[in-house]
């Protein structure tokens, strides 16, 4: 197996997570904050797909999706246009609301896409070229997309765990 073909297995993985955390949810389920200052799993999969969606674009010079194809505009939450939710206040929070967990899958499912065709064309090669000199050492393709995979998939369980406190409320 190929470095690519385990980095295509797990951001499937998160797509599989996003699509289970958001399924059969309504807008008070999906814009629910179980407590004061707490995220909802609408603003943690936005937050999530943001951040696959700006730092995978980056990496290999792409627009993002968010962008390009107008999910700025459809999701509208009045936030900056290059917002990822990085450092959000809990007012910030607060503006990512949606009426349909179909924004939230479909934008993700694009970013998703946009994702797969980048690391179908990846050589292991491919993996050591250098994304970010800002840090030391600095930051190599594969240790960026290892990173936002990471971050990815903790925020897909953060979103399962809130939805789960929002169900068990209904009940």
């Amino acid at each position: 197996m190929h470095a690519k073909d385990i980095l295509i297995d797990g951001f499937g993985r998160v797509r599989e997570e996003v699509h289970a955390a958001v399924e059969g949810l309504g807008p008070d389920g999906l814009n629910a904050r179980p407590a004061p200052g707490a995220n909802s799993v609408a603003w943690l999969v936005w937050h999530l797909t943001r951040v696959q969606d700006d730092h995978v674009a980056d990496a290999f010079g792409l627009d993002q999706v968010w962008l390009s194809q107008d999910w700025a505009r459809r999701l509208a939450f009045g936030l900056p246009r290059h917002d990822t939710g990085y450092g959000h206040t809990p007012a910030e929070v607060a503006k990512v609301r949606v009426d349909s967990g179909g924004l939230l899958t479909g934008y993700h499912d694009a970013v998703h896409a946009q994702t797969l065709g980048t690391l179908r064309t990846l050589a292991a090669e491919d993996l050591e070229r250098v994304v970010d000199e800002g840090w030391d050492p600095p930051v190599t393709l594969g240790v960026r997309l290892v990173s936002v995979l990471s971050d990815d998939l903790q925020h897909a369980g953060q979103a399962a765990y809130v939805r789960g406190l929002v169900q068990a409320a209904d009940a």
